[in-house]
C-alpha cells in the first residue's frame, strides 16, 4: 500500500463495509486511499458520498471534519449529471 504523506486533505467517502469506510484523498498530484474504522467518523457524516476535511499522520487518521455544505453540493451536481446522461436524444423523426 502507498504510504500517505502526512498533511491535510479533501476526502470522500467512496464505501462503507463491515464497519470500515474507504477514504479517497486528494493530494495536490496524487490520490490515496484510506481505510478506517466507520465509527471514527462523525455519526452525520458515516455514509457513501460524505466530504471531509481530515489531517493524516503517519498514515492514519488524526482529524476528521465532515462538511455537510460540500457533500449536499456534491449529491446535487451527481443527480444533475445523471438527469442529463438519462435524458433520451431526439429522434431525428421528432423534430
Amino acid at each position: 500500500m502507498t504510504e500517505i504523506p502526512d498533511d491535510r486533505y479533501d476526502a470522500v467517502v467512496d464505501r462503507i463495509e463491515e464497519g470500515l469506510a474507504t477514504l479517497e484523498l486528494d493530494g495536490d498530484e496524487d490520490r490515496y486511499e484510506l481505510v478506517i474504522d466507520e465509527a471514527s467518523l462523525p455519526e452525520a457524516g458515516q455514509h457513501e458520498g460524505a466530504v471531509y476535511e481530515i489531517a493524516v499522520e503517519d498514515d492514519r487518521l488524526v482529524d476528521a471534519r465532515y462538511d455537510e455544505e460540500a457533500t449536499e453540493e456534491r449529491s446535487e451536481a451527481a443527480q444533475e449529471r445523471f438527469d442529463r446522461l438519462s435524458e433520451r436524444p431526439p429522434n431525428d423523426d421528432e423534430e
